[in-house]
């Protein structure tokens, strides 16, 4: 059998299609942008105590509605006096710390004896979420940052969230995720501007309870952070002691209304 020859198109419907295709090829190799959150960490809780200011969150992370990862640190230290936790997608988070250790790379080459305080940094982050927000590219995260600076009035303690569309607030006490809905009421409540560090961990564990009965994509295995004049803490993870026996967590659909 002889070559087969192929013809360009010309004109008409071919062309139109021919310049189609072209385009397709084009854009193959474009780079495609995360459009929906695949790995993701649930709540992050964080108040202000005596000292200095606590957070808190699981180590999980779930890969759609599978609890895939069990060992995941969503509480990083940033320069010398901030903490920032992330709940939402996890490899936004990561591009989120690559653009802090530049920024924090850049302040510490000024070697003027200051630096960025938590205060600064949550201002950068507000900036840097409402951009991506308005580019339609967001970061799929909700932010805590919290941090203690010496400041016009000694010590100061601070604590922020920005959430994915550029949304912040500056607050005594923060939870994000499932959280907002149900530790919030408990924070409300029982949250003391003189609490000890003792009273603190008391008070973030007993939310992180209610969330482990309550929220599917919780695990047990909770880290702890602390931040003070002195620096950044962030404990090794640890489980907390449950109990499984309640009568609804038993026999869930007693004396509901239905079949079920």
């Amino acid at each position: 059998m002889g070559e087969q020859k192929w013809e360009q198109p010309m004109g008409g419907s071919n062309a139109a299609s021919g310049s189609q295709a072209a385009e397709a090829e084009a854009g193959a190799g474009e780079r495609q942008h995360t459009q929906y959150p695949y790995v993701t960490g649930t709540s992050v809780i964080a108040l202000k105590y005596k000292d200095g200011v606590i957070m808190a969150c699981d180590t999980g992370a779930s890969y759609g509605s599978t609890l895939r990862y069990k060992s995941v640190e969503r509480i990083k230290a940033v320069g010398k006096h901030s903490l920032i936790g992330a709940s939402g997608e996890f490899s936004d988070f990561q591009e989120i710390l690559r653009y802090l250790d530049e920024l924090t790379l850049s302040d510490h080459m000024w070697d003027d004896g200051n630096s960025l305080g938590p205060k600064e940094i949550h201002s950068y982050l507000t900036r840097v979420m409402y951009n991506r927000r308005n580019k339609f590219d967001p970061l799929w995260n909700s932010l805590v940052l919290g941090g203690v600076k010496k400041g016009p009035k000694g010590e100061e303690k601070y604590l922020g969230m920005v959430n994915m569309i550029g949304t912040h607030f500056e607050e005594n006490h923060i939870a994000t995720g499932f959280g907002n809905h149900l530790a919030i009421p408990i924070l409300r409540s029982e949250w003391r501007e003189d609490l000890t560090f003792e009273e603190a961990v008391k008070l973030i564990e007993k939310c992180l309870l209610v969330l482990l009965y309550r929220d599917r994509s919780s695990i047990n295995k909770f880290q702890v952070a602390k931040i003070t004049a002195e620096g950044a803490t962030i404990y090794p993870p640890y489980s907390l002691k449950t109990h499984w026996g309640f009568s609804h967590f038993e026999n869930p659909s007693q004396g509901a209304v239905g079949s079920w």
